[in-house]
């Protein structure tokens, strides 16, 4: 499948599919309305990490004192009520089983990524402060990316509050970790981003991009949805070619949003499509 055949099948999934695709720190090979903005879903948790990660290297947080684990937290409105999470809306119970006790913000970060653990990452950025995730973004280069609220602000969501993304930034951010992990770098020393790969590299959430690559592919990856929305971005390290980076935003009408799993199935195909293409990736 050619670049152009992968664009004519996008250009007939209802809605708006972005993408990035190229080899880090080098021009794109293929994009898709890189810069329009779609809600974050959970894939803004990769700058809270690189938030953490960055506190923990000024000094400002020791990642491995415990915190306690609470359901209250700080709305993004400044003259709104504090707000909970809800369980059933949570991916992770492990952390709602520490809810009363403490928990440290390492282990917090580990369940934020592998899987998804809302209550983990408004822990995080209750400690952080929003001001920290955007800074993250900013070092990133990311243009039009913004974490405005933490998860389930309703007040603030009401407000207009939003988290936003874009193909184009999620994968400067993605790529920027993983360059950081070989030579030093505005985001974090390399040591912190060879951490936050290895966590990304655990992703238990492997239903989109990952199910295109062959068995055994690693991948550092992030993904996010709720319904009409399917994002996943991530870098591919074959053992045969250099490591690319590939971000996805899929947004679609909610009321007429395919099943999930099409949605899965349709960026495991965009995956696919990269991998068979992993030798010739240029810009």
């Amino acid at each position: 499948m050619t670049w152009d055949d992968l664009d004519a099948r996008l250009d007939r999934v209802p809605g708006t599919v972005s993408a990035y695709l190229g080899r880090l720190d080098a021009p794109p090979t293929w994009t898709r309305t890189p810069d329009a903005t779609h809600y974050a879903a959970s894939t803004m948790k990769v700058a809270v990490l690189l938030a953490l990660h960055r506190a923990a290297g000024a000094g400002t947080l020791d990642p491995d004192t415990p915190v306690p684990v609470v359901n209250d937290f700080t709305s993004a409105r400044p003259d709104a009520p504090r707000f909970t999470c809800a369980r059933p809306y949570d991916n992770d119970d492990a952390v709602w089983q520490r809810l009363g006790g403490q928990a440290t913000p390492r282990w917090l970060a580990d369940r934020m990524i592998t899987r998804s653990s809302n209550l983990a990452t408004n822990l995080i950025i209750e400690l952080l402060g929003l001001p920290a995730v955007a800074e993250a973004w900013r070092l990133a280069g990311a243009r039009h990316s913004v974490t405005g609220r933490g998860i389930e602000d309703a007040a603030a969501r009401e407000a207009g509050i939003t988290n936003l993304v874009t193909a184009a930034d999620l994968a400067a951010l993605l790529g920027g970790l993983a360059l950081g992990a070989t030579r030093p770098g505005p985001l974090a020393s390399p040591a912190a981003c060879t951490a936050m790969v290895d966590v990304l590299l655990d992703q238990r959430h492997r239903d989109d991009l990952a199910a295109g690559l062959p068995d055994g592919t690693r991948i550092a990856h992030k993904n996010g949805w709720v319904r009409g929305v399917r994002h996943s971005a991530g870098v591919v390290l074959p053992d045969d070619a250099p490591a690319y980076v590939i971000a996805v935003c899929t947004t679609t009408d909610p009321a007429t949003a395919p099943d999930d799993p099409d949605a899965c199935r349709l960026l495991a195909e965009v995956s696919a499509t990269a991998w068979a293409a992993r030798h010739d990736l240029t810009g």
